[in-house]
């Protein structure tokens, strides 16, 4: 499981005295138990592997956020820190499929759906989520399923 992947880097992070990494592997950690929280109040059931992917990419398009911000604002020092963590995140996430892979896959489920016109983008990135939410960056494939219905 993922969840126990992470628990071991952070613990060999420790061992190996590497500060930096082992900052990011809690706060990856402490996420992950907050949604952990949250999950136990509502009815919505998620495999865990599927809820650490969760965690991860929205941590990880966080910190592209934020990198973009303080190189714009002139904080390096701060963006170098975020791109420290966003290394670490990414490390633990599934490989993230290519821009062809997205737009044929965006090309099949639009068929499959008869998907025709831009009404039809909630029903398509639905399906995408549904099938594919490990695998793509769904800001990306908005932006694709757009272009693609209009």
């Amino acid at each position: 499981m993922l969840r126990d992947t992470i628990k071991s880097a952070q613990i060999t992070a420790m061992k190996a005295g590497e500060k930096d990494r082992t900052a990011a592997l809690r706060l990856i950690a402490a996420k992950i138990k907050d949604r952990d929280i949250e999950l136990r109040t509502s009815s919505k059931d998620m495999p865990d592997d599927d809820l650490v992917v969760e965690v991860l990419q929205k941590m990880a398009k966080q910190r592209r956020e934020s990198i973009t911000m303080y190189e714009a604002g002139g904080r390096q020092e701060l963006a170098d820190q975020e791109k420290l963590e966003l290394a670490v995140i990414e490390e633990f996430l599934p490989a993230q499929l290519g821009d062809a892979e997205t737009t044929a896959l965006i090309e099949g489920i639009m068929a499959e759906l008869g998907a025709a016109s831009l009404k039809d983008m909630g029903k398509v990135m639905a399906e995408l989520k549904v099938r594919h939410a490990s695998e793509l960056d769904m800001s990306k494939a908005s932006g694709l399923v757009k272009a693609a219905l209009s």
